[in-house]
């Protein structure tokens, strides 16, 4: 049971996780990563301070012992000295007791090389590790240094992207159609050019009509008449028209009015 829960758990886990990297911001989780690792790379300097700090002590500690060794030992050199002038002297009680103290000083400077033997080893192995600290900080550190110039190189193929994606968007529209209560410019053109050969027609038609023809007779008459009357007014003012003497008749005016037709179809 606890298997299957674990399992459901994991399943769960990666879909909300698949669920979030396909609507998170790309550029969010550049930064969050080049935090993330710079992060990781302040961590290890802090190590690697303690690593070299714990070797700089270490090296304190063993110049401190040696030092002491060294005042100890001159310490023991001159009680022995001091022990050996009582005994030559006679005085048996200065011998006793430079010989304690060149024995307590003997004691105290086996004490302390014991003490410069193990910190000279501690001081090798902090050295050591001093060093490996030291490379891991400059390796973290090169690392990080191309991750940042990785990140301006991302940053710039996003943006990119981000305009083609969008250029792709705009050419796409332009093949498609607006929306079912917008016609689309091919729709519009159609219907445009389909009213415009109508007319056409409707208009060819008319040109060559029965009504037509009688249309042009009645202006050819008309337009006889109102000349007949204008000769008639010229006549009677004595005005004498300069036009071609003689009437013109009915079949005349109408073979000219026809002409005219012909010549400026309407």
């Amino acid at each position: 049971m606890l298997r299957l829960l674990k399992r459901a758990w994991r399943y769960a886990t990666a879909a909300l996780t698949g669920k979030f990297d396909a609507v998170a911001d790309p550029k969010v989780q550049l930064e969050q990563a080049i935090a993330e690792s710079q992060d990781q790379h302040r961590r290890l300097k802090e190590q690697a301070a303690n690593v070299i700090a714990n070797q700089k002590q270490t090296e304190m500690r063993l110049n401190r012992t040696m030092d002491e060794l060294e005042k100890v030992n001159r310490s023991a050199r001159q009680a022995v000295v001091m022990a050996a002038e009582a005994e030559k002297a006679g005085d048996t009680k200065k011998l006793e007791e430079y010989t304690a103290a060149a024995e307590s000083f003997a004691n105290r400077l086996i004490a302390l090389e014991a003490d410069v033997e193990s910190l000279k080893a501690l001081h090798l192995q902090a050295a050591q590790a001093a060093v490996q600290a030291k490379a891991a900080v400059a390796q973290s550190s090169s690392v990080l240094q191309k991750k940042l110039s990785e990140r301006q190189k991302l940053l710039s193929q996003l943006d990119q992207a981000k305009m083609q994606e969008q250029v792709n968007v705009a050419m796409a529209s332009l093949s498609e159609t607006v929306g079912s209560d917008v016609p689309s410019l091919s729709e519009v053109r159609d219907k445009i050019e389909s009213r415009y050969a109508k007319a056409r027609g409707m208009a060819e038609l008319g040109s060559e009509s029965v009504e037509s023809r009688m249309l042009e007779v009645e202006q050819a008459a008309m337009h006889s008449e109102a000349q007949a009357r204008l000769g008639q007014i010229r006549a009677q003012l004595g005005i004498e028209s300069g036009e071609p003497s003689g009437e013109v008749g009915p079949a005349d005016a109408i073979t000219d009015a026809a002409a005219q037709a012909e010549g400026n179809p309407s």
